[in-house]
């Protein structure tokens, strides 16, 4: 059976894993359920009041900086942590790695679907303050179905990766950890592409999740359809497919050996 179709054989057993892990986040929280919303809400009104009320950050567009800098978050967050859980995705299910019969290159998969639920709490948000701040949208904001693919895509390329490496050096969870950190600032998310002076501003929009976010902000708020970003679809696709077939190869050729090692 082939790499993907493996995948989609255990899809049931997926999404039993993915739920199980939503679970498991929150028990014995009095909350529960609800940090889903409290941790986004914390995290936008801290960076909210150092960027927006202590540097006076405003994006160039006008469009008001929480709202702005959610949709840039949301799928943010998203990626990291379908990057961050892939890294351990493998160690951390050595009973399943053992299991000859069970493809484990499907793990990575868990994150995505937990990552979409989170993602999910995120936007809710993301309504709610375009809702009070009175920030309309269109219907370009159904591209966003879109633009979360490619980023499931870019982190899954990743993640096969990471997560076949950090079987063989457990340093690889620390390093993919400083990386994303490194990467939340290379990425404008937190920052306006547009303030940087032109030869900067193609090196950065060079970085795969600025295509993404970028996306985001473009379907929400500006109805920016994807046809008119053809050459940043070009580069964005040439690089995450070349990640992605990099992530499947080097998973496939390590995979002998996962069972000996966990």
């Amino acid at each position: 059976m082939s790499f993907f179709a493996a995948i989609l054989d255990k899809w049931p057993v997926l999404m039993n894993l993915a739920r199980r892990e939503i679970r498991q986040q929150y028990v014995g929280s009095a909350l529960g359920i609800l940090w889903q919303f409290v941790t986004p809400l914390v995290m936008i009104l801290v960076f909210w009041v150092v960027f927006s009320v202590g540097f006076r950050v405003q994006p160039a567009s006008g469009v008001p900086f929480a709202v702005w800098l959610t949709a840039g978050m949301a799928v943010w967050f998203a990626f990291v942590e379908i990057v961050n859980g892939s890294v351990t995705s493998i160690t951390g299910h050595p009973h399943l790695v053992k299991k000859v019969v069970f493809p484990v290159q499907a793990l990575p998969l868990v994150k995505v679907i937990s990552a979409l639920s989170n993602h999910g709490f995120f936007l809710a948000i993301l309504l709610g303050l375009m809702l009070i701040l009175g920030v309309g949208t269109s219907i370009h904001a159904l591209q966003i179905v879109y633009y979360f693919a490619c980023m499931v895509v870019l982190a899954l390329g990743i993640g096969w990766l990471v997560a076949a490496l950090n079987v063989f050096t457990r340093d690889t969870a620390r390093l993919v950890g400083v990386l994303l950190q490194v990467g939340m600032w290379a990425t404008p998310i937190l920052w306006d592409i547009n303030i940087l002076p032109e030869p900067w501003r193609s090196v950065f929009a060079a970085n795969p999740m600025h295509y993404v976010v970028q996306g985001y902000r473009d379907s929400i708020f500006y109805a920016v359809p994807i046809t008119e970003r053809g050459s940043e679809t070009l580069l964005f696709w040439i690089i995450t497919l070349a990640l992605l077939a990099l992530g499947v190869f080097v998973f496939k050729r390590l995979r002998p050996q996962f069972a000996d090692l966990v």
